[in-house]
């Protein structure tokens, strides 16, 4: 099979009939998807972190799922309770950064392959910062923006298998609260999140997104745009796509967008959710899935839910249901062991 290199747009997806095989353009020639994951209980484990409980109580409870099978997360370990973490994860560790309840600087890991609670690092975050966003690449560990009471422009970088404190990366376009985040092996991007005010105010929140070349420093540059203003939505990618799920209320969001990472421009409608939970989930991919659980629904009553999601991200559709969490949960993230930054 063969095309006319000039007919075919930069980050194109096909599938080769002679090799049975997913393959992207790259601008002058196709090259194959690598589709495999550590196989661990059949494949990537995705981890969900801790959050707020119904009530406005806080859990230390973070659970697991095996990405390529559906079913109900598992209880992974119990740790202090905290909420507003960041988090990546190189194939083997997975970190957890900052957060509330109190508030922190603090940096802690848990071994993906095993259970239990996380250990502490002795590492630290450059500051306190709640809602800061993580991505990663197999070797390091970024985070981004938050909260500290301010909004943050402040971008920090850890070696993920080290145990010493973040250095500086460089800044955001904006400070920003609420972004969601993704990577592949080579660029990382941050999406949307409000700048100023109250992150439910629609003249607050963005559309841009950022991105960064993680093997260097520096400050982030402009990528294109999401479909609609959003903060506090949920992300994850394999090599090729990034998953962009929901957002927070002005509009309610409940759209699924997708980008090309490897190229620059705006993001394309996927789908939506098959739920109303909008925002503040922790999401999560294999090379081939994305998942999206926990979060915010429209009923003031009962706000947490502990629905998980996925879609397949090769296709484009809406959402199917995954299973459910341990425990309803906002204000939580999500990571694991098979990403696309791997």
């Amino acid at each position: 099979m063969s095309y006319i290199p000039r007919e075919i747009p930069e980050g194109a997806i096909r599938y080769n009939t002679d090799s049975n095989k997913m393959e992207v353009w790259i601008g002058d020639k196709w090259m194959q998807v690598a589709v495999s994951s550590p196989n661990l209980d059949g494949g990537a484990r995705g981890i969900f972190s801790q959050g707020m409980v119904p009530g406005g109580g806080v859990t230390g409870i973070h659970d697991y799922i095996t990405l390529s099978t559906t079913g109900n997360a598992i209880e992974f370990g119990d740790t202090n309770s905290i909420y507003a973490q960041g988090c990546c994860a190189d194939r083997t560790r997975g970190l957890f950064a900052g957060g509330d309840t109190p508030a922190t600087q603090d940096i802690d890991f848990v071994t993906i392959a095993s259970l239990g609670t996380y250990a502490d690092s002795g590492a630290n975050l450059n500051g306190t910062q709640m809602y800061s966003e993580g991505l990663s690449n197999g070797t390091r560990g970024i985070f981004a923006g938050g909260f500290n009471p301010g909004y943050l422009n402040v971008i920090d970088l850890v070696t993920i298998q080290s145990l010493g404190n973040a250095s500086d990366f460089g800044d955001l376009t904006a400070q920003k609260f609420g972004i969601a985040g993704c990577s592949n092996p080579t660029r990382g991007l941050y999406m949307g999140g409000a700048i100023s005010g109250t992150e439910n105010d629609a003249a607050n929140q963005r559309i841009n997104i950022d991105f960064i070349t993680i093997a260097s420093t520096g400050d982030a540059q402009d990528f294109g745009d999401l479909s609609e203003k959003r903060a506090q939505s949920g992300a994850a990618s394999n090599s090729i796509r990034g998953i962009v799920f929901g957002g927070r209320y002005s509009p309610t969001q409940t759209l699924i967008d997708f980008v090309n990472i490897a190229t620059l421009g705006n993001s394309t409608s996927f789908g939506t959710l098959s739920r109303s939970t909008t925002r503040d989930g922790g999401a999560m991919a294999s090379s081939t899935r994305a998942a999206f659980g926990g979060g915010d629904n429209l009923d003031p009553a009962a706000n947490e839910t502990n629905t998980i999601e996925y879609v397949a991200i090769a296709t484009q559709g809406n959402s199917v249901d995954f299973g459910d969490l341990t425990q309803a949960r906002n204000h939580m993230s999500g990571l694991s062991n098979g990403h696309g930054g791997l």
